[in-house]
């Protein structure tokens, strides 16, 4: 099979991180390159950082996908990796274009912008992930397979959390860029923490546990004098099923990096997973515990999940490689519709997982602005 051909929007400043982190996934089972890209704002700039990632450049994602129109670039999906702003412009210009966007999240600014990218990726029916990087950790995805196989039971609780410390000072103020556009209302949106990493815990919580939140009553603070978004984020949720969700993320958190994890109790156990230890996966059933480790050669992994994993036990297998199976995802929903004989596509989240996140952040401020008050989602 011929290698899919990738575009980048995005992702080329010198302080980029995902740039750098998405060129390894797209080129890591050597089924897709990245073959172009609109990696700055800056045309001029944009040419120079794709001459840097020796790609062909293009000075805007305007004139990358007249580019395909016009038959001159052969594009298979781009990717999006544009501070949050950035998000829904080249999103909704490559759907209505038809061709495939996975996005990094949140996937908009508003809930308004979000449900208008959903009608349209259902109304043109163009394939769309939503990179919410931990989906792809292989042991969160076979913990959304166990709870979905009734291995817990009924779920009554989930705890979803987010710990991280490098925004307890006021970094921003020192130009460091990932800081400066986080913490600034025009280019983030309504909430920092929350729409940052709040959205994993909220992903995790509801995405592992197949559970929508109905309502939520929220406490956002803003630690940090002079900042204007929240850097701290806390949410007690009902889901659908009227089980308890807390959905908590902080950026304060001194020496803490990127304790990212979920608990979830049901009626027959309980699972426990952390992103920092990503290979083990802890199912509580009473009398006894059960870990389960990540690896190609065990026989336990299900079959959902088994395309996904690469490296026998004992092998690190952590952020680039999760970050690679959302874009595995992607290309198999893309062989798929052609006929090419490859494993269904897990379900990674996708564009109405956009639209639920920016609905429940929307939801959490609202909640905090009323001291708690509980708010429909």
């Amino acid at each position: 099979m011929a290698r899919l051909r990738v575009g980048l929007i995005g992702g080329g400043g010198p302080g980029s991180f995902f740039g750098g982190v998405h060129k390894r996934a797209i080129s890591l089972d050597a089924s897709r390159e990245l073959v172009a890209g609109a990696l700055r704002s800056n045309p001029r700039a944009a040419m120079q950082a794709a001459r840097d990632y020796g790609i062909k450049g293009y000075p805007s994602y305007q004139a990358l996908l007249e580019a395909c129109l016009k038959g001159k670039e052969q594009l298979d999906y781009v990717t999006i990796v544009t501070p949050n702003h950035a998000h829904y412009g080249p999103a909704r210009a490559f759907v209505e274009a038809g061709i495939p966007v996975l996005c990094e999240k949140p996937m908009t600014m508003t809930v308004a912008e979000a449900q208008d990218l959903a009608r349209l990726v259902k109304r043109k029916r163009v394939p769309f992930v939503l990179a919410h990087t931990y989906t792809g950790h292989a042991m969160m995805m076979m913990a959304r397979e166990l709870v979905h196989q009734g291995e817990i039971g009924e779920v009554r609780k989930v705890e979803a959390w987010y710990n991280q410390g490098w925004l307890a000072t006021a970094l921003e103020k020192s130009g460091q860029q990932q800081a400066s556009w986080r913490t600034d209302p025009k280019k983030t949106g309504l909430s920092n923490c929350g729409g940052d990493i709040g959205t994993h815990a909220f992903m995790a919580a509801t995405w592992v546990s197949g559970l929508a939140v109905k309502r939520v009553s929220a406490r956002l603070n803003t630690f940090v004098k002079g900042r204007v978004l929240d850097d701290d984020f806390n949410v007690v949720a009902e889901l659908q099923n009227g089980a308890t969700a807390l959905i908590t993320a902080t950026q304060i958190a001194i020496g803490y990096k990127n304790d990212n994890g979920f608990r979830v109790f049901g009626t027959k156990g309980s699972l426990e997973w952390r992103q920092e230890q990503a290979e083990s996966l802890l199912l509580r059933r009473g009398a006894h515990d059960e870990v389960y480790w990540q690896g190609a050669n065990f026989g336990y992994i299900p079959d959902s999940v088994k395309p996904y994993l690469r490296m026998p036990a004992g092998h690190h297998e952590d952020f680039f490689e999760a970050l690679a199976n959302l874009h595995l995802s992607m290309e198999f929903m893309i062989r798929r519709r052609r006929k090419e004989r490859v494993p269904a596509p897990f379900a990674h989240p996708g564009v109405d997982a956009g639209v639920a996140g920016m609905r429940f952040v929307a939801a959490a401020v609202a909640s905090s602005k009323k001291k708690g008050a509980w708010t429909k989602v």
